[in-house]
């Protein structure tokens, strides 16, 4: 089987690349924005190219599926738009120009949904309200798939987490300050940055709110959920959701990740209005029902957030995945949500 991944060195991408090199019988044809190791004829960059052109570059991919990881968690509305919206919906295009018997996989984000009501789980059917530019742009990129007569499934991802997590997202960048503040204990100088120096008891993390609730699922799960819809025989839903399937507060994430760290300093909240974005404030609560995806491709959540935690903690300094244009999925947040 030729499966074809696109934003294959971001985040999501290099976990699915990775879970699908453990296939037996299965071909990944490389192609990316630049043609390093791929070949002249497999350069796609979703943003720019046109639909003509994309769909010669994947005739000659020839692939039995394609999954879209690609896509942009930061920037401004027009390069979310470029990325999130149009890039999906040209894709569509070439996908039915060369090969329209293909099964299309996308990552869309749990952003689509919006505020979600404290308590409850939001499912497939349910209303989407996204806040701000990379939810509205995730959602027009979910309706250009689900609108495209393509045998395809939007997976709208929860906040993923786990080893390689960018500092872009809340669990990367808290890893990354409890690195400084680990190295400033050892030398005693200043790390900026949030995180204070001085003895491990008398350093300080700062961050913004942490009171939001937000769905935390393992990264190496997302990769699995989108390899078995890959291959799954028969038609699946337009829109399956893949999540812990849990509410947790972002501020016991922290609180976790600092203990598996060894952090034995402080941890001060800005719980003011410069302390936040105005997104989280505006999004206390995303949980979402995976009862769907279970029935259409018998995937469940198989790593506890411990264990993810740990295995971030244990993966050593995050990558950066290709300035936060390849990630394809929602970010994690506590001072900042996508």
């Amino acid at each position: 089987m030729r499966i074809l991944v696109l934003g294959r060195t971001g985040y999501l991408g290099r976990h699915v690349v990775a879970h699908l090199r453990g296939l037996p019988d299965t071909h990944l044809p490389e192609a990316g924005r630049s043609s390093t190791g791929a070949g002249p004829g497999l350069r796609i960059d979703l943003a720019a190219d046109s639909p003509d052109r994309l769909a010669k570059t994947l005739a000659e991919a020839a692939p039995d599926a394609v999954i879209n990881c690609a896509g942009a968690t930061g920037g401004d509305a027009v390069t979310l738009a470029e990325v999130n919206a149009r890039g999906p919906a040209a894709l569509c295009a070439a996908l039915r120009q060369a090969a329209p018997r293909a099964r299309l996989v996308h990552l869309g984000s749990a952003a689509e949904y919006g505020p979600g009501e404290p308590g409850a789980k939001v499912t497939e059917t349910a209303a989407t309200r996204p806040l701000g530019p990379y939810g509205a742009t995730k959602l027009a990129g979910t309706a250009a798939v689900a609108a495209s007569g393509l045998d395809a499934v939007v997976l709208r991802v929860g906040n993923p987490v786990g080893p390689g997590a960018p500092p872009t997202g809340l669990p990367g960048r808290v890893a990354a300050l409890l690195r400084e503040a680990g190295t400033a204990t050892r030398t005693g100088t200043e790390t900026g940055a949030g995180a204070g120096a001085g003895a491990e008891a008398g350093a300080v993390l700062r961050l913004g709110d942490l009171s939001a609730y937000r769905d935390f699922v393992d990264v190496r799960d997302v990769a699995r959920a989108a390899v078995l819809a890959a291959t799954a025989a028969g038609p699946l839903p337009p829109v399956l959701n893949i999540g812990g399937g849990e509410a947790v507060r972002v501020r016991d994430l922290v609180h976790l990740l600092a203990r598996r760290a060894g952090f034995g300093g402080r941890i001060e909240e800005d719980t003011g209005p410069a302390g936040g974005s105005a997104r989280s404030a505006a999004v206390s609560w995303q949980c979402s029902d995976i009862t769907a995806a279970g029935e259409a491709l018998g995937w469940r959540p198989s790593y506890t957030l411990e264990e993810s935690l740990a295995a971030l903690w244990t993966d050593g300094a995050a990558p950066t995945g290709g300035g936060g244009t390849a990630e394809g999925a929602g970010g994690t947040e506590g001072d900042r949500s996508p």
